[in-house]
């Protein structure tokens, strides 16, 4: 007969020895890897779910502390989004919004005055009309002060319904039901202006907007136009590829975009032969940023372009939105980008060929920029 060579004593020993040596060196990796830092954060949100007496919403605590580390960065470009906002982004990335479909201007007293109803939305269905005004939303005036809060009573989760009293352009009222839905929106418009000047006001640069600014030109190019004045003006920037193809469609062949990483390895992204050989403009304000502000530069830099408007914010920073496991997500600086003859935006903005306020009366930064192409 055989003897067992261990006990059950023995085994169970052997398991407890194995699992302490294996979660000690996971621990001592952690710490390694991730820092003292991390792992006081780790300690904390378990002291607080063990040890808190009061009540508290743990998703609440989780946001704020992702916040509140974010914000510790020091880093003016990275930030923090909450499950619901990353879902907004996530949404006006693809152009797109959970609403009614209408843009809308505050320039009357009674409300929300409708500027613009776009085609095949909620709103259309409902037969609301450009010029109407939304005077009531779920039962709040929009009168006076009211018409700034507007758009958080009109907007809500897709699937519900939003309930609105409408001032027809005859003056009689009406209650409208319109039910809320994602709506897509263009980030291109465009027209001709006189002397045969191509205008392409662009939104952002996210989904499709590369693709809707090459139509544009084309368009403008085969109705004959002999420059080109692209308005960036309150566009907060968006998607790398969208700006790097918009910028390769329009310049000749040489580098339009430098990366850095954290690690110090170097991309840079070259546009072929291939151009728009047109004198262009570009407007920008205060509120041109990221992409935007870029796409000013390289045009500038390339010498296709002047650069009408007042100064920008500087930005030299692009980032990765990563998802976390509760449902938001970190927006946080991971490149430094230059342009293609490696200058940084950082702490100095554009350099303007004209600085021109923007008046009450008029577009002056627009004249000023086709007094520059004239010229």
């Amino acid at each position: 007969m055989t003897q067992k060579r261990f006990s059950l004593l023995h085994l169970l020993l052997a398991v407890v020895l194995t699992l302490g040596v294996t979660v000690g060196g996971s621990l001592l990796a952690l710490r390694l890897t991730v820092g003292e830092g991390a792992l006081s954060l780790l300690e904390g949100l378990m002291l607080v779910n063990t040890r808190f007496v009061g009540e508290y919403e743990p998703v609440e605590a989780v946001d704020a502390a992702l916040e509140g580390m974010v914000k510790g960065l020091g880093d003016r470009w990275s930030y923090y989004l909450n499950a619901e906002a990353y879902e907004a982004q996530n949404l006006r990335r693809k152009n797109q919004y959970v609403g009614i479909g209408v843009t809308v201007s505050y320039e009357r007293e009674e409300g929300l005055l409708i500027l613009e109803v776009t085609p095949g939305s909620p709103a259309e269905e409902a037969g609301l009309l450009s010029g109407e005004v939304i005077t009531r939303a779920e039962g709040v005036s929009l009168a006076g002060e009211g018409r700034y809060q507007g758009s958080e009573y009109i907007r809500g989760e897709a699937g519900t319904t939003a309930v609105l009293e409408v001032l027809g352009t005859g003056g009689a009222t009406r209650t409208v039901e319109v039910r809320r839905e994602a709506v897509a929106t263009d980030p291109v418009s465009y027209e001709m202006l006189e002397d045969s000047v191509g205008y392409v006001k662009l939104a952002n640069f996210y989904e499709n907007s590369a693709q809707r600014l090459k139509e544009a030109v084309e368009d403008l190019q085969a109705q004959g136009a002999r420059a080109l004045v692209f308005d960036m003006r309150n566009n907060g920037g968006g998607y790398l590829t969208q700006l790097t193809e918009m910028l390769d469609f329009l310049l000749p062949e040489g580098p339009i975009f430098i990366s850095r990483s954290r690690s110090g390895r170097e991309e840079v992204i070259q546009s072929d032969a291939a151009c728009v050989d047109l004198p262009m403009a570009v407007l920008v304000n205060e509120d041109t940023y990221s992409a935007a502000e870029f796409f000013a530069a390289q045009l500038q830099e390339d010498g296709a372009a002047v650069i009408v408007g007042v100064p920008t914010s500087g930005k030299g920073y692009s980032q990765q939105t990563f998802p976390l496991p509760h449902g938001g997500a970190l927006n946080i600086s991971t490149a430094a980008y230059f342009t293609g003859d490696g200058t940084s935006l950082i702490g100095t903005g554009l350099r303007l060929d004209a600085q021109v306020e923007q008046t009450e009366e008029g577009d002056a930064q627009l004249e000023a920029a086709l007094a520059l192409l004239q010229g």
